[in-house]
């Protein structure tokens, strides 16, 4: 069956045709190079509120939609993280883009496996998480913009705020294992309860 391209899938689409270009201004030798890759990267989250703001308001809503939101938000955000490491070798921003990046991963495929568990909502965005996003993403945009506006140090409260988002990060995984943990329990304890086999964790 062709995916359905709608306007929010298309505005994703154009979210992640961004990248390429995000990584070659980012780049450029100029100086102008690096406030313009912010620019982009903020165009990029735009269009990730777009997407979303048009999907509830006309109900165009689709699978590939829903798989293909994620995939790009992740992707920008990995992409901006490595280009940063790339340029600044200070061992807390290294461990800053590691633990984001490895949260990433670790709760994509945690509730990928509690979807095939019918336990999907029970690892739902949290609040913490959507303050985590605010500081990720507002540190990255001042960590890529880099020279300082005005009299605001973009990089250094950049870096800061990245370091705070670290920190929200590791906490917002803990919720959402020990969520998920509890989902276990209560599965084991319903099949218990039914007479059933209980749940293999084994994987």
């Amino acid at each position: 069956m062709k995916p359905e391209l709608n306007l929010p899938t298309i505005l994703t689409l154009i979210r992640i045709g961004l990248i390429p270009l995000f990584v070659v201004v980012f780049f450029m030798p100029f100086w102008w190079a690096r406030p313009a890759a912010a620019i982009i990267f903020s165009l990029a989250g735009i269009t990730d509120w777009l997407d979303g703001y048009y999907a509830r308001k006309l109900g165009l809503t689709s699978s590939f939609g829903a798989f293909l939101d994620p995939v790009a938000d992740k992707l920008m955000v990995a992409v901006a993280l490595v280009l940063i490491v790339q340029t600044d070798h200070r061992l807390i921003i290294s461990l800053s883009a590691a633990v984001i990046i490895g949260r990433e991963i670790a709760i994509s495929a945690l509730r990928e496996w509690m979807a095939e568990l019918g336990r999907r909502s029970h690892v739902a965005v949290t609040g913490v998480a959507k303050l985590k996003t605010i500081f990720q993403i507002t540190a990255l945009i001042m960590m890529i913009f880099k020279l300082d506006l005005w009299i605001l140090p973009m990089y250094p409260l950049g870096s800061i705020l990245l370091m705070a988002a670290a920190a929200l990060t590791l906490w917002t995984m803990f919720i959402y294992l020990k969520a998920a943990w509890r989902s276990l329990e209560d599965m084991e304890r319903e099949a218990r309860e039914a007479g059933g086999e209980p749940l293999d964790r084994s994987g």
